[in-house]
């Protein structure tokens, strides 16, 4: 007899992302409705899972995705304030450029901005000659892992910087748009790598440098 393998999407642990939601819905009682809250835990699962190869941590992921994409609506809609700059880092994968950006501007920034990445197409996970480039420089990305590209992030961002990810990202006004053309690491070897990796450090200090100078009076 054949054996039958129980699909992903019979598997969604319902009562560990309720807990989850209830979670969040104490930290924005009163920003947002706990129904909202709950819809923003199980639509953050979900689009995990359509790219996830190892589901044992997802549901923890998804906490952090909806979290993240709650603070980003709290301050899109002025209900959370802004007290640094918003990057966001959007590649095609969310498992190369995007998060080395990301990872290279919060370890220039020390707090003095706050990064996102997400993906157009994301992956299920980091590219590891990725990783392994910037364990070289003491950066880990073992903890990260591709996001989607949503609105809401998009919504929060004041600086977008797209790396080959097309007409991806929604255009809101208001916002500054970057384009930066750099070539992708996925099937690169590690010596390719560090070439982007450090063209990336080198753009990232360059932007950090813009945004956090005094704007002369």
């Amino acid at each position: 007899m054949s054996e039958h393998r129980a699909q992903p999407e019979l598997l969604m642990p319902q009562a560990l992302l309720s807990r989850t939601a209830e979670t969040l819905a104490d930290r924005y009682n009163g920003v947002f409705s706990p129904q909202t809250v709950e819809r923003y835990v199980f639509e953050s699962y979900t689009a995990l899972r359509r790219t996830a190869t190892i589901y044992n941590h997802l549901p923890a992921l998804a906490g952090r995705f909806a979290a993240d994409r709650l603070s980003a609506l709290a301050q899109s809609t002025g209900a959370a304030p802004k007290d640094v700059p918003e990057v966001l880092f959007i590649c095609v994968h969310n498992a190369g450029r995007s998060q080395m950006a990301a990872a290279l501007l919060d370890h220039y920034g020390k707090g003095s901005v706050h990064v996102r990445s997400a993906g157009s197409a994301p992956v299920g996970a980091i590219s590891p000659v990725v990783v392994e480039a910037m364990a070289e420089i003491g950066l880990d990305l073992e903890a990260q892992y591709p996001k989607p590209l949503t609105d809401d992030v998009v919504a929060a961002a004041d600086v977008v910087v797209s790396m080959g990810c097309g007409d991806a990202c929604a255009i809101y006004p208001g916002k500054r748009y970057l384009d930066w053309t750099l070539e992708d690491p996925h099937g690169q070897p590690l010596e390719v790598v560090r070439a982007i990796r450090d063209d990336l450090d080198t753009r990232v200090q360059e932007l950090l440098h813009e945004l956090t100078s005094p704007v002369p009076v």
